[in-house]
């Protein structure tokens, strides 16, 4: 059975092996433009910082070094119901230096397009078990208005165990801010 977290509350996630899910929806009142909204990955070590740039997993680079983390593709559109993107862990493949798994959707070309997450509805992140199983799931529910980057959720080790943790956290200066915060 699935567990609905808050913001700020963590789970422990006991397969080793899951799929985590992101969605959204656009809002009806948008800017007459499409959304392109892309689900981005930073492996991050004891630092705090992404290991190096192969460790930022995102529609450009699908897979982290050691074959641990992989995105399934880019959804340009966000249409239909259910996962916009998908990122595939294996915990049993992840390198020891990695510490922390950061799950960060921005909207591309924000700026140009006038778009920010106060546009989007319906916004999720959830951790899948190899059995189709929902282990947690955490629905966005603030308003974003001014921001286009949101770091959904992320893992982390500690002590030898992972957790989940709900982050909803917002930046404007879309990926860029995060570029920075990790880099």
């Amino acid at each position: 059975m699935a567990i609905n977290l808050e913001k700020g509350q963590r789970q422990a996630i006991d397969a080793p092996k899951f799929t985590v899910g992101l969605g959204w929806d656009s809002n009806n009142s948008s800017t007459g433009e499409a959304f392109d909204l892309d689900a981005s990955v930073f492996l991050v070590g004891a630092n705090g910082k992404i290991i190096n740039d192969n460790h930022f997993v995102y529609y450009n680079n699908l897979k982290s070094p050691d074959g641990a983390v992989i995105h399934v593709g880019d959804n340009l559109t966000g249409a239909g119901d259910g996962d916009d993107e998908k990122i595939t862990v294996d915990l049993s493949l992840i390198s020891a230096d990695v510490h922390e798994i950061c799950f960060v959707v921005t909207i591309h070309h924000a700026d140009t397009r006038r778009q920010n997450f106060g546009q989007v509805r319906n916004s999720f992140i959830r951790v899948i078990d190899q059995n189709n199983t929902e282990l947690v799931k955490y629905e966005l529910d603030e308003d974003f208005s001014i921001e286009t980057a949101v770091e959904f959720g992320r893992l982390y080790k500690r002590n030898n165990e992972w957790k989940f943790e709900a982050v909803g956290q917002g930046m404007k200066g879309g990926l860029q801010d995060y570029l920075t915060k990790y880099n």
